[in-house]
């Protein structure tokens, strides 16, 4: 096997729908960024170290289930299979479970290519007999894998969603989602997801979690900013922004803001000319990361075409990881009614 990875780049930040899209939510009444655009290099590198914060406890929690269990994933997860790991990152997580579930093709997919092309090199090199594939694709809306990756149609795929990405969206867009995760495991055999869920639990450790005391998640949080600069020729000053989250229990969700600090004027140049006049106290809402019940996920994974559902957590139950194989088309066909 090579020692270099193929790479496939089918997201260019800098194009006319993101600017578009960004210049839009600045001047909606209530501003709402997409979590996307916190992914640049610098993004994708402040998140891996939020991950190894005291207080950041997703992470290990889930690092810990899967070191755990080996036996359950090596009998659950089909031979064999393609491991398409999603939101790869560091991809340190796929990395832990190559000697379990002994992947025979790996394809890192992440939105910030610059960074996947570092990491998957360097992993590469580790694991040479693997054939690995980055690919820079922004899969916010669906799960449609290109035609280019040239998938072998009989062998299974085992699609990773780690780190509870999931709760970035709401429960509608979640069944949307894993929805078209199922559709795309339904064309080959014994395919399924292998995902990480944030389970609901006491306000205190959630809120720590997205406010550590060093500062690091203000930092990703604030760095939004400079990444919407670049893409939109605006001019944010970070240094008038505060990093707020808080726990809004009617939702279960953890929202994360950012807070003008006195009355601001943000302007950009693209996609044209534009103004925001942003009020002292006024927020910019820049991610949702929504807690679980482990029930309530089961039945969104039901309802998404999946079946067979195993689940492991931690003895204090504050993560779940749950193996979901997808079910026969004839069988997703009759259970929805179509």
């Amino acid at each position: 096997m090579s020692t270099l990875p193929e790479f496939l780049e089918f997201h260019t930040p800098q194009n006319d729908h993101d600017a578009g899209q960004l210049a839009s939510a600045l001047l909606a009444g209530h501003v709402e960024i997409e979590p996307k655009y916190f992914y640049d290099d610098l993004g994708s590198k402040l998140f891996a170290s939020i991950t190894a914060l005291p207080e950041y406890y997703p992470t290990r929690t889930e690092a810990q289930i899967l070191h755990n269990h080996p036996r359950e994933l090596a009998q659950w997860v089909p031979a064999e299979h393609i491991l398409i790991d999603l939101g790869a990152g560091d991809c340190k997580k796929a990395a832990s479970l190559f000697p379990v579930i002994k992947p025979a093709r790996y394809i890192a997919v992440d939105i910030s290519s610059v960074y996947l092309r570092e990491v998957l090199t360097h992993l590469q090199r580790q694991y040479p007999q693997v054939r690995m594939t980055g690919v820079g694709l922004d899969f916010s809306k669906g799960l449609a894998l290109p035609q280019a990756l040239e998938l072998e149609s009989d062998k299974p795929l085992v699609v990773f969603y780690p780190g509870s990405s999931i709760g970035n969206f709401t429960p509608q867009q979640a069944l949307h989602f894993t929805g078209t995760i199922a559709q795309t495991c339904a064309h080959h055999p014994d395919s399924g997801l292998l995902i990480g869920v944030d389970l609901a639990k006491d306000t205190n450790t959630l809120q720590a979690a997205y406010d550590d005391a060093l500062g690091v998640t203000a930092a990703f949080n604030k760095n939004m900013l400079l990444h919407i600069n670049r893409l939109i020729d605006a001019n944010f000053d970070i240094r008038q922004w505060a990093h707020v989250a808080h726990f809004n229990t009617d939702d279960s969700r953890i929202e994360m803001h950012l807070e003008a600090l006195s009355d601001v004027t943000v302007q950009w140049r693209l996609p044209a000319n534009g103004q925001r006049v942003f009020k002292k106290g006024e927020r910019i809402h820049s991610e949702n990361s929504y807690k679980w019940r482990i029930d309530q996920f089961s039945e969104l994974l039901e309802e998404a075409g999946f079946g067979d559902i195993r689940m492991l957590t931690d003895p204090e139950k504050q993560f779940a990881v749950y193996w979901a194989q997808v079910r026969k088309p004839a069988n997703r066909s009759r259970r929805s009614g179509k």
